[in-house]
């Protein structure tokens, strides 16, 4: 065998070496993140159901908003399946475009949150989590009669029950801070994308989405009343 050989027969198997080194560590990480700590605390730590005030509190105080409840599942204090649900509303008179825009529907999110915190077991935690939502809703959207400025034709229109559907992601950073007892304060703060979406017909983009909220912003909070249960 030539040296030219040796050489390149060394580097084939440096190069496999060093791609099933990196595959190897790759998925202890990935292991290492999804695995529960192994102590004496039981796997099944009870659950939880919560209330955003946030909100019910935007729904008294404007145009649009949601009742929204949860109830999540608590895994060793690590891991914590959650479902929330909730009806969202909106009733909004645009005063620049004089459209109208009303909708009530319910709506539905599952995912799952991580406590990143280092003592899994304390009495407050930090979160880390994905949320999938989902709403089926039908919209009203009219506007006043109001003639064209030049050729004076009634520019008024009007939809009413249209139907929408809208899927959605959420990435949501929470804190999770124990009173006293069974009760519990939580904040959380998401950042919202659409995966897909049935809402745009001859009547354009919908102003406000149950669940969702609004279509200027991918931003939202919560605030929750959570009772360990």
């Amino acid at each position: 065998m030539t040296t030219k050989s040796c050489i390149s027969t060394f580097i084939r198997r440096l190069t496999i070496s060093l791609v099933l080194l990196t595959v190897s560590s790759a998925a202890s990480a990935q292991m290492k993140f999804f695995s529960i700590q192994k102590d004496s605390i039981p796997l099944f730590r009870g659950f939880a159901v919560s209330f955003d005030l946030v909100g019910a509190g935007m729904l008294s105080l404007s145009s649009y908003g949601q009742y929204e409840a949860a109830l999540r599942v608590n895994l060793h204090d690590e891991w914590f399946p959650i479902v929330e649900a909730g009806v969202g509303k909106a009733s909004h008179d645009d005063e620049v475009t004089r459209n109208y825009y009303s909708t009530s529907a319910p709506y539905f999110k599952v995912g799952i949150d991580r406590n990143m915190l280092k003592d899994k077991h304390g009495a407050n935690r930090l979160y880390l989590g994905l949320r999938y939502g989902f709403t089926s809703y039908k919209v009203d959207i009219s506007k006043p009669p109001f003639p064209d400025p030049v050729w004076h034709w009634d520019t008024s229109f009007g939809v009413k029950d249209a139907a929408c559907k809208y899927h959605w992601a959420e990435v949501v950073l929470g804190i999770d801070a124990k009173i006293f007892g069974p009760l519990h304060l939580g904040w959380s703060v998401r950042y919202k994308q659409r995966l897909a979406h049935s809402e745009e017909g001859d009547f354009g983009k919908v102003w406000y989405v149950p669940g969702f909220g609004t279509y200027e912003t991918n931003l939202g909070a919560t605030f929750n009343v959570i009772i360990d249960i």
